[in-house]
């Protein structure tokens, strides 16, 4: 029989700041966070935990959500971590629990890389094969400060808003209990469609795409603009942000 891999013992973090920020989204969504920072952090780097609704629930709702500064800020369609972002603040806010924005631009290669990778990819390369055509791991995440935040705010069993299993099986090797998987809902576009169906049929997350995919636009030739497509509640989709 196949054993689990070991826990691992983490060097504690504790929270090291919080305070209250209300956010407000293009769509006019609204609410209200509770932002923490930390000192203790394994990589030294700077991730924030949103703690949104009733954080201090005893089954809190947790996205870890990797930085993705083309998606989540510019609203590029190349991805669908924008949307995702978007979907999970609501989520959570109704559930209570906490995002995680984690410093991990593009898989953890950085921000130049990932546009190379982008360069790549226009090339014919899927999104692993231009990882590692760049030298770097398929994947090169690491949830360790992702259990360390949670642990350190007190949330050692989480419900996880995913469609991402390694994130499942990093969180419970480093003490974190996953007592429920959420998916996130498919945010489509023509100009992700090969992403997500690499993403589904490589690495096994868990995205229910329609047959057949859309057709994907030129990079050089962008599609024209679409109207917005009904998404969570009615109340945003993907092409608002």
């Amino acid at each position: 029989m196949t054993q689990s891999p070991p826990e691992v013992r983490l060097a504690p973090a504790t929270v090291r700041r919080q305070v209250t920020v209300p956010l407000r989204f293009a769509d006019g969504y609204a609410t209200t966070a509770r932002v923490f920072t930390f000192d203790g952090l394994a990589d030294g780097k700077e991730h924030l935990a949103l703690g949104l609704g009733d954080w201090r629930t005893a089954l809190p709702l947790v996205r870890p959500h990797s930085e993705c500064l083309t998606g989540d800020v510019f609203g590029s369609q190349r991805c669908d971590c924008g949307p995702q972002l978007r979907e999970a603040v609501e989520r959570i806010t109704d559930a209570g629990g906490f995002l995680l924005y984690l410093r991990q631009e593009g898989r953890g290669i950085g921000l130049y890389a990932k546009v190379d990778a982008y360069a790549l990819q226009d090339t014919g390369l899927d999104t692993y094969e231009a990882n590692l055509a760049l030298g770097h791991g398929e994947d090169e995440r690491d949830y360790t400060v992702a259990a360390q935040m949670l642990l350190a705010l007190g949330a050692d069993r989480v419900a996880l808003l995913s469609n991402n299993p390694d994130k499942s099986a990093q969180l419970s090797r480093l003490g974190v209990e996953v007592s429920e998987v959420v998916p996130t809902e498919v945010h489509l576009s023509a100009a992700n469609a090969r992403y997500l169906a690499t993403k589904a049929t490589h690495s096994a997350h868990t995205l229910d795409l329609p047959i057949p995919l859309p057709a994907a636009s030129s990079p050089r030739s962008p599609a024209p603009p679409r109207a917005p497509s009904p998404s969570i509640k009615g109340k945003w989709s993907c092409f608002d942000l």
